[in-house]
């Protein structure tokens, strides 16, 4: 036998279950055959009986009769040959001494039909048709018994009693061997049949078998790239995860930057202003006023040092306050910076729990809170603020996201600009529907080239050398955690770019419109 798989000992169990699938069909279908010839063989005697009623009716002798000898074979000869098989098949169904037991109450049957109507050739075809039904077993062996109860009915009843059989009183020895000859013939052809049908089952159980071991292959094979797949999912899980915390601490590295820059640049001007102030002067003052304290009056009247002292206080106390004024007023935005970056931190540490707290947002004040925090770089680059704001409905979003959002445009906006003859920052918002506002960041800058309009909000992508990329991506990210967007326009390069952030009007006022 050809090996069916490369594993002798995967071959033998596919064989060994081949059997066992076999042994079930078999057992199928010889239980429901035999239940078959059990509900035929009752109808049978039933046939028998009311062929003997029909065909033999009642003997007169004088005024008395009485009922054929027939009829009482039919009732009781005809019931005794279908008790057994029935009994056997509801005892013992699927066994061979069932079968047996059929094929010989089948043919039996047979012989009484004949004998009932007196030898008629018609009837003999019950005989040809038996055997036929008893081919449905696929079991050859159960046409020997038939055939040889057959052949022994006709050759007994043919030299002794052949009126019962051949339907006339001539006795012809060898005529029996006629009709067995017939049936010899079509044993040959059942038997063929059988043996035929019993090799398909054998096929049909060795593909079963086959198709039981290849679907247990494949089951183990897609439990264990189940396996797989599932461990690479953990995995992609786990570097998403990665990636995700890479990328928050990029973004807040990003927007903590921004405003480092004005963070630095009121630090710078502190330092300045402090290294300004004339602490020189009031030292040297003191040093004065030291050496006269025993004659302070006579110094403050007569002496012409003494004299101008008033006067010089006067302004150096106008200079320290000015610079007192200017430092306070750097250190206001310095801890607005500050307050700011706080912020940026408090909400990548609830990011993942928490969307941000939702509050009415003052848009007039939050673009002026981002326009001061960049005013100095602003200044230095010698760009000029255009407010453009109208009348809108209130917004409800989270303020520094929306902070954080105007503080990367406008950074961007300046550095967009640094090249440009003609720097012009315009800044403002409108009503873009009934449902939601639009707040717009307009530059006169170096534009956006065409194929750059799709890419410029994508993770990494930067046309800055010394960009990274982060700023717009984690913006329009934020936009779209706030159920808004964030789109950029441009002409072209050298046409400046505008960058519209579209936000959804608070619930209460599209109840009220």
């Amino acid at each position: 036998m050809q090996p069916l798989y490369a594993s002798p000992e995967l071959d033998k169990q596919i064989e060994a279950r081949a059997l066992v699938l076999r042994n079930e069909y078999d057992q199928a279908l010889w239980k429901h055959t035999d239940r078959m010839f059990a509900v035929l063989l009752f109808v049978e005697w039933l046939a028998a009986v009311a062929t003997a009623v029909w065909l033999s009716p009642r003997a007169w002798e004088g005024l008395d009769y009485r009922i054929h000898p027939h009829i009482w074979a039919a009732v009781f000869l005809g019931g005794i040959i279908a008790l057994y098989p029935i009994v056997f098949v509801i005892l013992r169904p699927g066994e061979a001494i069932t079968r047996y037991l059929i094929a010989t109450a089948q043919v039996l049957y047979s012989a009484l039909l004949i004998h009932l109507s007196g030898g008629r050739i018609e009837t003999h075809f019950h005989v040809f048709v038996s055997l036929a039904f008893l081919s449905f077993y696929r079991d050859w062996r159960v046409l020997v018994p038939a055939t040889i109860v057959v052949a022994l009915d006709h050759a007994v009843r043919g030299t002794f009693w052949p009126e019962s059989v051949f339907g006339t009183t001539t006795i012809s020895p060898w005529r029996w061997m006629e009709h067995a000859g017939w049936v010899v013939f079509e044993d040959i052809i059942l038997v063929w049949s059988c043996v035929r049908g019993a090799k398909e089952l054998g096929i049909l159980a060795m593909r079963q078998s086959l198709l039981e071991a290849t679907n247990q292959r494949v089951e183990a094979e897609v439990a264990r790239q189940t396996a797989a797949l599932e461990q690479v999912h953990r995995e992609l899980i786990t570097t998403a995860r990665r990636a995700g915390m890479a990328d928050i601490a990029t973004g807040v590295l990003h927007n903590v930057g921004n405003v480092l820059n004005s963070v630095n640049v009121s630090s710078a001007v502190i330092g300045n202003t402090l290294r300004k102030l004339k602490v020189a002067g009031l030292a040297k003052i003191a040093v004065l006023l030291g050496e006269h304290e025993q004659d302070l009056a006579a110094f403050m009247t007569t002496d012409s040092r003494g004299m101008k002292l008033p006067g010089f206080l006067t302004q150096l106390a106008g200079h320290l306050t000015a610079e007192q004024e200017t430092a306070l007023n750097e250190v206001d935005h310095l801890q607005k910076n500050i307050e700011h970056i706080k912020e940026i931190v408090k909400m990548q540490q609830i990011h993942a729990s928490s969307t941000g707290f939702s509050e009415r947002l003052d848009l007039r004040e939050l673009i002026e809170t981002a326009l001061q925090m960049n005013m100095q770089s602003l200044n230095r680059h010698a760009v000029t603020i255009v407010r453009e704001f109208q009348d809108i409905p209130p917004v409800s979003a989270d303020k520094h996201k929306v902070l954080q959002i105007l503080v990367n445009l406008i950074t961007n906006a300046k550095q967009a600009m640094k090249d440009s003859p003609e720097r012009i920052l315009t800044v403002g918002f409108l009503a873009a529907n009934e449902a939601s506002v639009r707040i717009f960041v307009r530059d006169t800058g170096c534009g956006v080239r065409t194929e750059n309009m799709t890419r410029i909000f994508s993770h990494g992508f930067t046309t800055k050398t010394d960009g990274h990329g982060f700023g717009l991506h984690s913006s329009a990210l934020a936009a779209k955690e706030m159920k808004g967007s964030l789109s950029v326009h441009s002409d072209g390069p050298g046409k400046g770019a505008i960058f519209t952030l579209e936000l959804p009007v608070a619930a209460s006022s599209l109840r009220a419109a």
